[in-house]
């Protein structure tokens, strides 16, 4: 199989003659960095003109280096642009008047950074269900419902961008001091979530000519989905709010995308293990891992509530995790009973083992550097680069269980069954460092609680 036309020349052609299209590519990406500079430089520090100028050749060499993300970038750049200008058609105390949102008809329906983030959402979950739908319409090679799936992931990729990019922009309309990169709270993270993970995969789908892994990686992008709207709803979480003391460090611009490359790597990494493990492991082994365990866990979570004396808040919690998990164990055991289906189109053992192994080693590498710089930002913010806070104990038991994983694939060998049901697990760990942390603990990092 040709990998390599899908997506992007050999590294050796990178360093040759570009194209005039690679070209032209660059040049708008430079115009833009410098209207960026004309226009909000007076706003910017010098760690965020470092970082916008770092931005650029980076940029560049991702459009070179993968082709689709030249017109994504140009799309969202204009589309985040149009927003602006039309906000700025209404002024405000700060400039624009962020109540244009709801009086300017493509802002309250397309472009407004709320609106962008509700079409990015519907966009994943129909991304879903086509990617789903693939596997009960036709046992060939191509699917044309799959298809759409990826043009819908496509666009939900999109919508995420032009939310971020506009959110971004809303933010310094409020005032001089509330301003700041999207990725301060949940709601804002689980956007930057849900797109990277998609990216990831859409990259992956390119280089393996496949979509059949769509309908696996979908499912955790729209279960985060899920969680936004909810957190939305419960929370008004989309509200913009001022940053808290310790978030007001532009070691965040850093920190967080870097922790989320992890997130994204390690979430498409255990997905690419469901679809191995339901490819390879006998039905047994899959009723007891993929069943048993959650409602085991059910079970456990049961007996906590009728065993112990606790108030009606927490019995409420516990009952709602119940349900939640219960309906996880019920879903994967629809997978077990369709396996045929749903492994019939995926890409041999070896591809599927070696994009495991590849989504951990991405994850493993930012998710250290991600560390490393949050021990900086922990030594700015509160005098210690390591405090055994709960979000930091956390990230270290994440951090050593990926380290494991690539020390017995590199060192002893790991291949099969125990990598995927260890890069299955993982993906627990890292959902309750990501989230449950926020949820149960308390410490240094409560400003992210539910």
């Amino acid at each position: 199989m040709n990998t390599t036309t899908a997506f992007a020349p050999p590294r050796s052609h990178l360093l040759q003659r570009r194209s005039l299209l690679d070209w032209g590519f660059a040049a708008l990406v430079l115009a833009g960095a410098g209207y960026a500079f004309a226009r909000y430089g007076a706003a910017m520090d010098d760690y965020e003109k470092g970082i916008l100028t770092a931005a650029v050749p980076s940029l560049v060499l991702l459009g070179w280096f993968w082709a689709p993300l030249r017109g994504l970038t140009l799309a969202v750049g204009v589309a985040a642009l149009g927003a602006i200008a039309l906000y700025s058609g209404h002024p405000g105390a700060h400039g624009a008047d962020l109540g244009a949102a709801e009086k300017v008809f493509l802002l309250k329906y397309m472009l407004s950074s709320q609106s962008a983030i509700l079409w990015m959402s519907l966009c994943f979950w129909l991304s879903m269900l086509f990617y789903w739908g693939g596997f009960f319409t036709r046992q060939g090679q191509q699917s044309a419902a799959e298809a759409i799936g990826s043009k819908l992931a496509w666009g939900g990729v999109f919508m995420a961008l032009v939310g971020t990019m506009v959110r971004w922009f809303e933010s310094h309309q409020m005032g001089p001091d509330i301003g700041h990169i999207p990725v301060s709270n949940l709601y804002e993270v689980f956007v930057l979530f849900c797109w990277l993970t998609t990216l990831f995969y859409l990259y992956y789908e390119a280089r393996f000519q496949t979509r059949a892994l769509g309908a696996y990686v979908m499912l955790v992008v729209s279960s985060a989905v899920g969680f936004l709207l909810w957190y939305t709803v419960a929370r008004e979480a989309h509200e913009i709010q001022p940053l808290v003391p310790a978030l007001q460090s532009w070691w965040m611009k850093i920190h967080v995308p870097a922790n989320f490359v992890g997130y994204g790597s390690f979430a498409l990494a255990a997905m690419v293990a469901l679809a191995y493990l339901l490819k390879t492991t006998p039905a047994r082994s899959l009723w007891i891992g993929l069943v048993g365990m959650p409602l085991g866990i059910v079970a456990l979570i049961l007996a906590v509530r009728v065993g112990a004396t606790l108030d009606a808040d927490t019995v409420n919690g516990l009952d709602a995790w119940a349900r939640k998990i219960a309906g996880v164990g019920g879903f994967l055991a629809l997978t077990i009973v369709l396996r045929n289906r749903l492994t019939a189109r995926l890409p041999d053992l070896v591809q599927l083992d070696d994009l495991l192994y590849k989504a951990i080693a991405l994850g493993f590498a930012f998710f250290t550097i991600a560390t490393i710089l949050g021990a900086f930002w922990a030594a700015d913010a509160w005098g210690g680069y390591w405090s055994w806070d709960p979000k930091e104990t956390w990230a270290l038991i994440v951090w050593l269980n990926y380290a494991a994983w690539l020390h017995m694939r590199l060192m002893k060998g790991l291949r099969g069954q125990v990598s995927a049901w260890w890069a299955l697990v993982g993906l627990l760990v890292t959902s309750f460092a990501f989230l449950g942390v926020n949820m149960f603990l308390s410490g240094l990092h409560s400003y992210g609680t539910l």
